[in-house]
């Protein structure tokens, strides 16, 4: 059975952080009340399960959209 990989879903904390220096990530950390571990997780692209309720505080606190904060890479199939 030959099936055709998906791509892939990264989130790009990182480089949301370099547009905008005034915010850290221990600023992100304590506005969206988060451990600062989930947050690495998150910005390492380490997260084994998304937790949405996160996504939304993290979004709420930057005042941003989901695409800011997180990237869809396709297959190269």
């Amino acid at each position: 059975m030959n099936e055709k990989s998906g791509g892939k879903i990264v989130f790009i904390l990182d480089e949301y952080l370099k547009k905008h220096p005034e915010v850290s990530k221990n600023k992100i950390v304590l506005g969206s009340k988060m451990q600062r571990t989930q947050f690495q997780n998150y910005y390492k692209n380490k997260v084994v399960r998304v937790d949405l309720a996160v996504l939304a505080r993290m979004c709420d606190y930057l005042k941003c959209d989901l695409h800011d904060i997180i990237k869809y890479i396709p297959s190269k199939n």
